[in-house]
């Protein structure tokens, strides 16, 4: 063991966007990236089929398409692949899949024979090892998290009109603790911190 004073730039963040779509979470991870690191030295797991293509305008940056099924395995090997091409950003667009997707934790458990409670055992140390892989990660990660949906009916002009809200965030419950930070985005792209730090952003407005 050894005591060593602390330096920032050994530190590789760890960071949540979770919204519905059509928040901005996308394009807000792409330019938050590009604020960490050249466009070149940023690369988007893309699972949302080729939806990281649709902002290539923005700089040079790099896509690796994962297709389902999408177990935790292929997730991490994803990961993987953008450390040695020593790219200095990972977006994973989205971490949703590996939970609630084709081939994800909650399809994989579903499909198993024998007691529900019994088979989580098997199941978890697979997501496990997913989330140790992110934490330990040498590059940056910027998570992507869709969220449950819903609608609330706000005043306008005179009227009530409904609008669409997020919920809860599609993933295994505590995962949002793993993160650094976590930013809820709502569908006006307005951002606020999950941990309710008393700090609220803006983020990017997507152009239509």
């Amino acid at each position: 063991m050894e005591l060593k004073k602390a330096q920032r730039k050994q530190v590789k963040i760890k960071l949540a966007l979770q919204g519905v779509s059509g928040s901005g979470k996308t394009m807000s991870a792409l330019l938050l990236a590009s604020g960490m690191a050249d466009w070149f030295k940023i690369a988007v797991i893309d699972t949302e089929n080729h939806l990281a293509d649709l902002y290539a305008h923005l700089g040079q940056y790099n896509v690796l398409q994962l297709s389902k099924p999408f177990t935790p395995e292929r997730y991490i090997t994803a990961i993987q692949t953008c450390e040695d091409a020593r790219m200095e950003v990972t977006i994973i667009d989205s971490i949703t899949h590996e939970w609630d997707g084709s081939g994800g934790i909650l399809n994989h458990h579903g499909e198993m024979a024998g007691n529900s409670f019994t088979n989580w055992a098997k199941v978890t140390p697979r997501h496990n090892a997913f989330v140790q892989k992110i934490l330990e990660s040498n590059c940056h990660i910027i998570s992507t998290i869709c969220t449950k949906i819903d609608y609330t009916l706000t005043e306008k002009n005179g009227k009530m009109i409904p609008q669409k809200v997020g919920l809860k965030g599609i993933t295994r419950d505590g995962m949002d603790y793993e993160f650094t930070v976590v930013f809820d985005i709502d569908i006006k792209h307005l951002a606020v911190s999950a941990y309710f730090i008393p700090t609220h952003l803006i983020l990017f407005k997507e152009n239509q």
